[in-house]
């Protein structure tokens, strides 16, 4: 059975200057943004009490992204926020101008004429972008990777939005969304990944991000000891390393950023130790969808190298472990609906804890009683029916 593989951070430390990205005042724009949604409250931060004693640590927290705005997923902050800081931008207006009220109006569709807002996506994000191109009543183009479950690519065309599965991986259709979108009037690219030249949009989609970075450090009300991330392109890491990062700027906090194995860009890069980025091409078989990404933005990157701790990359049985239990958890901790991509950081936890050849990771960890870890379950049952059947129906990979 496929192993679970980490390094520890050891490249050099460079001069990190996108951390101001994730500034503590930057965030709060995002936030002060979505609070204006009508739909806006805060999703839960869910403390697994009894999880926490029986493994004899300090306290597991879980940021429970299910109830995100109806769409069961926290990517709609990114995409949204950053439409807006886009929109603000060409009206020449400061984003804190645009509540919801002001950025879903007829008006402010006539100053901005027609938009077509193109993104890739593999399912979260892409409805997100569509949701939010229906509120201003403009278009949106999305392009998915093959392997796509039909439902994904369904609950992005019920919002309106043009959406179509691909026979490429999900980097060759970022590709194909910016060559359609720099050919389109009024074409504008929503990505959550960055490279050179490709900046500015997906800064303040990690902007976005921070809005659910915020609630749990507000929920939480203390510093937490270890944070536990996954990432795909990174963009979420980043944002949530960038943020803690800038509110506890002299206290270490240990943070674990979490990669699906056939996907590990991330963790290819931090081990080969020299700072830059490592790439995986080629198809990426995993049940973690969201994390189905082989390269990595270049903003998140640099956060990441120069603040995370570890780098962990994972098979698909670690997310399905996830899922089982935070689904059936103990006693009367609270149940959390989290799917593949959401679920992967309980299932590393839990491995972490239980499975002798993991040893060497928890002592590196410092896992002990006084550990306060979060997590954040980034996703519900996006795939139902791959949910009922690790959850219901037992069809898992756990045989260690």
């Amino acid at each position: 059975m496929e192993q679970i593989k980490w390094v520890a951070n050891k490249m050099v430390h460079t001069n990190c200057d996108h951390l101001s990205v994730m500034s503590v005042d930057e965030v709060q724009k995002a936030k002060h943004f979505h609070e204006s949604f009508p739909m806006y409250n805060e999703t839960p931060l869910v403390a697994l009490n009894h999880l926490a004693d029986f493994y004899h640590l300090g306290g597991i927290y879980v940021k429970d992204e299910s109830y995100r705005f109806g769409l069961n997923a926290f990517k709609v902050l990114g995409g949204s926020f950053a439409m807006a800081r886009h929109i603000a931008k060409q009206l020449g207006k400061d984003v804190g101008e645009l509540d919801y009220q002001t950025f879903t109006s007829k008006e402010l569709k006539k100053q901005l004429g027609e938009v077509t807002f193109f993104t890739a996506t593999d399912g979260n994000h892409g409805r997100g972008v569509a949701w939010a191109a229906r509120q201003l009543g403009q278009k949106a183009v999305v392009y998915m990777p093959k392997g796509t479950q039909q439902i994904r690519l369904e609950n992005i065309q019920k919002e309106g939005a043009t959406a179509t599965i691909e026979e490429v991986n999900y980097d060759e259709c970022v590709r194909l969304a910016s060559a359609h979108a720099n050919r389109t009037p009024g074409g504008v690219m929503v990505q959550d990944t960055a490279w050179e030249g490709y900046e500015e949009i997906p800064a303040w989609i990690m902007q976005g991000y921070g809005t659910m970075a915020m609630e749990a450090a507000s929920q939480l009300g203390k510093k937490p000891t270890h944070i536990f991330v996954q990432a795909g392109v990174g963009s979420l890491a980043g944002a949530v390393q960038g943020y803690f990062s800038n509110l506890y700027p002299n206290e270490e906090i240990t943070t674990v950023i979490v990669e699906a194995s056939k996907a590990d860009c991330l963790y290819k890069s931090a081990k080969a130790g020299d700072g830059n980025i490592r790439i995986v091409t080629g198809d990426m078989p995993t049940i973690m969808a969201g994390l189905a990404c082989g390269e990595p933005n270049t903003i998140s990157w640099e956060i990441l190298k120069n603040n995370s701790s570890f780098f962990v990359s994972c098979p698909d049985w670690v997310a399905e472990k996830g899922m089982c239990m935070l689904g059936a958890p103990l006693k009367d901790d609270t149940r959390v609906i989290s799917g593949e991509s959401g679920a992967v950081s309980m299932g590393l936890l839990a491995s972490i804890m239980e499975i002798e050849e993991m040893k060497s990771l928890k002592q590196a960890l410092n896992l002990d009683e006084h550990s306060v870890i979060l997590m954040f379950s980034t996703e519900g049952d996006t795939d139902p029916e791959h949910y009922r059947d690790v959850v219901w129906n037992h069809k898992m990979k756990l045989s260690f």
